[in-house]
């Protein structure tokens, strides 16, 4: 533990980004508490498979033993209308760990470096006095954006990972701990079929499946053994960055949420608060002022993910737009798709 007297940090925001901050301060010897408003463990809305990461984010924030035992994931498998449109392996293998599991163990971590975590404690999003962090996840605005997620038994898959293509939808598929399978989806909000709007939980699920014209994938869910207490829901998705508002200092999704395709928002969170760690230290002791932190920091994110977020947003279209995919799937059967140069764009 480092011995210079620092000031303490407050972190607003509990998930990957917040906590792995958190720990990696704390082992500088910066005092951190953390606010989260809800507690540990419980499911998320997530692609749970992290692509992308690099081993120096990893490194400095000391995680590589958290994410020691997640499985990897190479092959990936697109379908669309129930057919295999290309299959292709990823240039690294993605990690693939449920937030259920591994918010948990960031808390862990946390608390066992010495950190002060405060669970089911709202922090009013107004208020930004130096030293506060934001990692507290988008900001909500108005969007037609539904993201519905559950864990599945039982579920075999043709690759590691599948992508599933439907009518202002998508849906992913990657295996977890335990033998589970996340099956974590996209979905434009719209008015379901009469007697049907009312569904919530799994059935909501599976009605946007069908709406959807996913409808293969709903009869393979329906015969698997669905976790009915994993399901979980969210909504107003902003799916760019989100400009800060003066003298608030925010990293992870509070920063930017990238489209879900790429699998690269968990890896982004952690790569977010890597890069936080040191100006933040130099703050805690001392060495440079508030608002010079914000902006060394806020530049060093908008420098390490501009070009990443713009075209995993111009790609993000066509995976949703019915015309968009249908070249999209004549592409990928004509193996025209660059597909190796698009995953380093987006990652």
């Amino acid at each position: 533990m480092n011995i210079h007297r620092s000031q303490p940090l407050e972190i607003v925001g509990g998930g990957i980004a917040g906590l792995a901050l958190g720990s990696a301060l704390r082992r500088a010897g910066v005092p951190v508490t953390v606010f989260e408003t809800q507690g540990y463990p419980r499911h998320r809305v997530c692609g749970e498979f992290i692509a992308g990461l690099d081993e120096a984010s990893t490194a400095r924030l000391g995680v590589g033993p958290l994410l020691q035992d997640a499985r990897r994931h190479r092959r990936v498998v697109w379908r669309r209308h129930g057919r295999t449109i290309r299959e292709h392996d990823l240039p690294a293998p993605a990690l693939g760990l449920s937030r259920y599991v591994l918010d948990a163990r960031l808390a862990g971590a946390f608390v066992d470096a010495g950190g002060d975590l405060r669970t089911s404690i709202r922090v009013p999003p107004d208020s930004a006095p130096e030293g506060r962090v934001f990692a507290a996840g988008r900001r909500r605005q108005p969007s037609p954006w539904l993201g519905l997620k559950v864990h599945v038994r039982g579920l075999r898959l043709a690759g590691d990972l599948e992508v599933h293509l439907g009518d202002q939808a998508y849906v992913g598929l990657s295996g977890v701990e335990d033998c589970r399978v996340n099956v974590c989806g996209l979905f434009r909000r719209r008015l379901l079929p009469s007697g049907e709007s009312a569904a919530t939980g799994v059935a909501l699920l599976l009605r946007y499946l069908d709406a959807a014209g996913l409808e293969e994938l709903g009869r393979r869910l329906r015969a698997a053994e669905i976790d009915a207490d994993s399901f979980c829901a969210v909504a107003a998705l902003p799916f760019r960055r989100q400009a800060p508002a003066s003298g608030r200092l925010c990293i992870g999704d509070s920063f930017a949420m990238p489209p879900p395709f790429t699998g690269n928002g968990m890896a982004m969170a952690l790569q977010g608060a890597a890069l936080a760690c040191d100006p933040l230290i130099a703050w805690a002791r001392g060495t440079t002022s508030w608002p010079d932190t914000i902006e060394i920091i806020q530049r060093r994110l908008r420098r390490h993910f501009r070009l990443r977020l713009a075209c995993a947003q111009a790609v993000h279209s066509f995976l949703l737009e019915p015309p968009r995919q249908w070249w999209l799937a004549a592409a990928g059967r004509l193996r025209l798709l660059p597909l190796r140069p698009l995953y380093q764009l987006t990652h």
